[in-house]
């Protein structure tokens, strides 16, 4: 052991060892922070004129209520909106496609030619990790306790960092009062497989 502790002392070894230790965390602070990066999205969705139309979470993500996964709106979806904005917005004019802005014009491309829209998710929970909104909306919660507050977010993006530690922490405080589902809460496999 005490040659060991010779051999660290050499600066040539201990500044090796700083090196490989700077890389790692290094990388590993990288690693963190492509993940906080929003993805590039087929078309730039700002949840901030959306959200100050007064338009439901539940209108474009029509799965929290009824399924696990809260999905992603169809072009379907967002045409059914945009055309008739388009409409009504002059009745009088006739707009052609060309003049029309450049993201609805994505939108109408995608309608056109029968496409779905490949959004890039961005609430993304790992494999081992079971999620269900089903239980978060019954339980009375708003989107924006996990999703944070949408009105300023102007990219499709997460603005919460969602994490084992900040899922905990939200089930501690929502269950100070009730010992059973507390335990049940904060078990394991709740969450994970």
């Amino acid at each position: 052991m005490e040659r060991i502790f010779e051999v660290l002392k050499k600066p040539a070894v201990y500044y090796s060892l700083l090196i490989a230790v700077l890389a790692v965390v290094g990388g590993a602070a990288w690693a963190v922070y492509q993940t906080q990066i929003p993805p590039e999205q087929p078309i730039d969705f700002p949840h901030n004129i959306h959200v100050g139309l007064q338009i439901q979470c539940l209108y474009c993500h029509p799965g929290a209520w009824k399924q696990a996964s809260a999905g992603l709106p169809t072009q379907d979806k967002c045409w059914a909106c945009h055309q008739q904005l388009k409409k009504y917005s002059d009745p009088a004019a006739i707009v052609p496609l060309e003049e029309w802005p450049p993201e609805l014009q994505k939108l109408a491309a995608y309608v056109a030619s029968d496409e779905p829209i490949p959004w890039v998710p961005v609430a993304i929970v790992p494999d081992h990790v079971h999620f269900n909104h089903r239980p978060h909306i019954a339980a009375e919660l708003a989107c924006q306790d996990c999703h944070g507050d949408m009105s300023k977010v102007t990219v499709a993006e997460n603005p919460q960092t969602m994490n084992m530690g900040w899922c905990i922490t939200c089930h501690q405080k929502k269950t100070v009062d009730d010992p059973e589902k507390r335990e049940k809460l904060l078990s394991c496999e709740t969450c994970h497989y």
